[in-house]
């Protein structure tokens, strides 16, 4: 079992490990999501995800979450071979929390080195930030 603190860290880069980790078959926790930083301009990336969000109908979809933990449960999603049952398989193993849920307080974290936010140049945009955005009623 492998927790995941995601506070200060590159979703992309994030997300990428966190998914070679559940194709080897390890269980995943994820906390402190709505801290994972997404790169680039935030008014570009809301309008982007603004756009992904108001797409289809209510009823027919596409649906596309507004929560920080869905987001990256989401973009997790998107790494794994979704069409075949070892990644159907594997993304049952993933657990992602806004915030440190109480059986993980006591708990060591890791985090990515690659991730870090420290190498980035560039404006980002919390998850967090851009979920209240896009339309997330904040409950964390």
């Amino acid at each position: 079992m492998l927790i995941y603190n995601a506070e200060d860290q590159i979703l992309g880069r994030l997300c990428s490990v966190v998914s070679k980790n559940l194709l080897r078959g390890e269980s995943i926790f994820v906390v402190n999501c709505e801290k994972a930083a997404l790169a680039g301009n935030p008014k570009y990336t809301e309008q982007t995800y603004l756009k992904k969000i108001k797409k289809g109908s209510a009823l027919h979809g596409p649906h596309f979450p507004k929560r920080p933990d869905d987001i990256f449960r989401r973009t997790v999603r998107g790494m794994l071979p979704w069409d075949r049952t070892t990644g159907r398989k594997a993304y049952k193993n993933l657990r992602v929390f806004i915030g440190i849920p109480e059986e993980l307080k006591g708990k060591e974290f890791t985090q990515v080195k690659e991730a870090n936010v420290s190498k980035l140049k560039t404006k980002y945009i919390t998850l967090g930030d851009l979920s209240i955005a896009v339309g997330a009623k904040k409950r964390w």
